[in-house]
This record gives structure tokens, sequence and C-alpha cells, in this order.
């Protein structure tokens, strides 16, 4: 790769890179849950919006190797920011208006495939301009970075659009209501200033990207590369029990990802625990992700100790089991803080050393052969159409069954899981025992 000896460093692109991932796609599918509630939309609706807007993110697999076949991979990096940064400027000039809603959903759509598109190409950036000891040196810094970009958009600036709210334009956090906008706008300006200063930034320090090894030179050869490549996944041995356990190892925390989340900020009255953006951003955005990020270290440890075939199995309840926690708060309604944190570090925590198994599995079992890079984003896929139609019910469930009769209800979801984990083939071995 001619350019890696002539590049700027990658400590100054790869952090910055993931980060502004990062910061899209939690605004776009996570923090937007918080957001509609704070508008005043039920559950139903603001869990099916922002649920759907991961669709793009789902589906980019299919659209990734156009991409690689024009300009360079930084354009694309560089063209999506620009259009990013003026997209979240242009939601909060459309906030202004009397029926914004629509227009920006419509907005957050077009967004939403500008964003999958920025992640295809920073990906490819970094996997073509550094080498394979490079890229195994600046996997923490990537993993990291985009896990801060998380922590920022799901404890900054939730915390932000709170004190906004209630200290600069004096309204009661715990109201919901089209009030709400005007702290969300400022929310967006700050989004989008920030994605035009990372466009900027890396406009100035990002090398090109090379084209990757066997890239397509015309849309028809990328077709019949996407071809090939759906024709031996499903070609594999076992094939459809992968395809199961990609769909259904997480099915229960996508029917409680964001109910969880509206749970916190629902009143008492309505069965929630009354939790202010404030107070919601700093336990969960801040406390439950550091307890997923410790989770996760502690799962990949485990994993490399005891072996994936093994591990598999407790890792199923790891996922699962800790999701009763939301049911006792539900039942209780604590209105300590302390124990509500306390539940969402247990949950976050144990969901983080779980999650490590599923990641691991479709690298071990479902990607190896011909087209490992694309199989495995076909599992990745399947985990996001999974997320993606549980969100999109999970909102309208809770509203019929109610928090705790909901949270029986994920439970219950979770028994898909341990089917399909024991049933989980084997086939390819590797040297993954407890002694090495």
């Amino acid at each position: 790769m001619t350019q890696s000896t002539t590049m700027k460093h990658p400590l100054l692109w790869v952090p910055s890179g993931y980060f502004t991932m990062a910061l899209t796609y939690n605004m776009l599918t996570a923090a937007s849950v918080v957001m509609f509630s704070n508008l005043g939309m039920d559950n139903a609706r603001a869990a099916a919006y922002a649920s759907a807007l991961g669709l793009a993110y789902t589906i980019k697999p299919l659209f990734a190797a156009f991409l690689e076949m024009y300009k360079t991979k930084k354009f694309f990096v560089l063209l999506s920011q620009l259009i990013l940064g003026i997209g979240f400027v242009g939601i909060a000039l459309v906030m202004s208006l009397p029926s914004y809603i629509t227009i920006m959903m419509g907005m957050f759509w077009v967004l939403s495939f500008i964003g999958s598109s920025q992640d295809i190409t920073t990906d490819g950036v970094y996997v073509t301009s550094l080498d394979a000891k490079q890229q195994a040196l600046y996997c923490g810094w990537q993993s990291l970075s985009w896990n801060l970009g998380k922590l920022a958009m799901m404890s900054v600036m939730v915390v932000l659009s709170g004190v906004f709210h209630q200290y600069l334009f004096n309204h009661d956090p715990h109201v919901s209501g089209p009030e709400w906008s005007k702290s969300w706008q400022i929310v967006f300006g700050i989004m989008g200033v920030l994605m035009l200063a990372m466009a900027a930034w890396h406009w100035r320090v990002m090398p090109e990207g090379s084209r990757a090894e066997n890239t397509p030179t015309s849309p028809m050869e990328a077709m019949k590369t996407l071809a090939d490549a759906f024709v031996t996944f499903f070609q594999k041995r076992g094939i459809w029990l992968m395809i199961g356990f990609a769909l259904l190892f997480r099915i229960s925390f996508g029917f409680l990802n964001a109910p969880s989340m509206l749970f916190m900020k629902d009143t008492f009255d309505n069965g929630g625990l009354s939790l202010t953006n404030q107070e919601f951003g700093i336990i969960y955005g801040t406390f439950g992700l550091c307890a997923l990020l410790i989770g996760s270290l502690v799962g990949g440890a485990y994993v490399a100790k005891k072996g994936l075939e093994k591990a598999l199995f407790p890792l199923c309840f790891c996922v699962n089991i800790p999701n009763i926690t939301f049911l006792i708060l539900a039942i209780y309604q604590p209105h300590s803080h302390l124990l509500i944190t306390f539940g969402v570090v247990v949950e976050q925590f144990f969901f983080g050393i779980g999650s490590v198994g599923f990641m691991i599995y479709l690298m071990q079992q479902l990607a190896p052969g011909k087209y490992a890079t694309t199989h495995y984003a076909f599992g990745t896929a399947l985990m996001g159409l999974c997320m993606m139609l549980t969100g999109m019910v999970s909102g309208a469930l809770q509203q019929l069954m109610g928090y705790i009769g909901y949270f029986v209800f994920v439970m219950a979801a979770t028994i898909p899981s341990f089917i399909i984990c024991w049933f989980a083939p084997f086939y390819v071995k590797h040297d993954d025992s407890p002694s090495t």
C-alpha cells in the first residue's frame, strides 16, 4: 500500500473517524427515541420511528460494493460528513416550522443512508490504508472511539437537551410536548457544526484509501459478485441454523432496547421511572455504557479462556437473564437513582459479556470462506434486521401490555435464544482451546 508511508499518523484520523460514525448512528437510532418521547409521541410511534431508521444500516452490504468503484473512499467520507452536517443544521431549522414532524422524518430517512455510507467508506479507508499489523494495533482505538461517540451522544447531547429545556427555556423537564423542540434544535445545530468540523479535519488528515483487492470495476461486475456471495452464503453447511442464530441470539434485546429507554423517561403514573434527560443521560448513557464496555472486555477474556463452543451457552444466559432487572424496576418503581443505576449497570454489564459471543460466532463459524467479509456483513445485517423489526413493534406491544406485562413478555422472548444457541453448529474448527 503505497500511501501508508506518506499518510498522516493513524491516530489523527482513526479515533475521529469512528467517533463521528458513532455520533451519527446513535443520534438516528438511539437518542431519537428520547427526542420523540420528549416531543410527546406515544411509545408505539417513538419506538417504531427510531427503529425504522436502522434499515439503511441493515442493508448496507447490498450497496457497499458500488461505493468502492467510484472516486476514492476519502471522497465519500468527506461528502457524507458534509451532507450530514448540512442535514442536521437543516433539521434544526425545519423544527421551527408549524408541522415539522413529517419533513424531519423524511430528512432522518435520507441521513440514515448517508450515515451508513459514511460507515462503509470509513471502514474502507481503515482496511485499505493500514496493513494487517497496523489494523490490529489500532483496532482498540477504533472500538474505544466508537464507544466514546456513543457516550457523547447518549450522555452529553441528551443531558444538554435537558439542561437547555430546563434552565435556558425554563420548562418543566418532566412534561413532554412541543416545547422540547427548541432545546433539540440547539442539539442538532451542535451536531451539524461537529459534522462539518470533522469533514474539514478529515480533509486534512485522512488518507485516500486504496482500492481493495478484487474490487468490482463496473456495476454489472458488482452485481455478479454480490450474487455469487449470496449463492455461496446459502451453500454453507448448517447455514439455516446459523441464520437462525444471527436472527434470534439477541431477539430479547431487540424487544427491550427502545422500551427500556422509554420506561426510564415515562411518568410514575404511566408505570415509568420519571427520569429527566439529565438523569437518563448520566445513568444510561454514562454508567450503563461504561458497564457495557467492561462487560465486553470480561466476555472476551472468558471466550479466550474457555473457547467459544464451551462458552456460548453461558454467554446466552448473560445476554438474556439480566433483563429481569427491568421487570423488577417496573414492579417496584424505585425513586432512588442509586437503585435504578444499579439495575441498568447489571443489565448492561452482563449484556456486554454475552454479546461478545455473537460477534465471535459470526467471525468463526458464519464468515469463513471465499467471501468472509461479505458473509460476516450478512450476519450482522440479519442481527440488524431482527433489531429493526422487534424495535418497530416493541412500543405498540408495550402500550398494549403495560410495562410490567411487557417486561414479562421480554423474559419469555429469551426462550428462542436458548433454543437456537443449543443447536448452533460448530463446523469450522479453530485452535481456541483454553490452553491457547
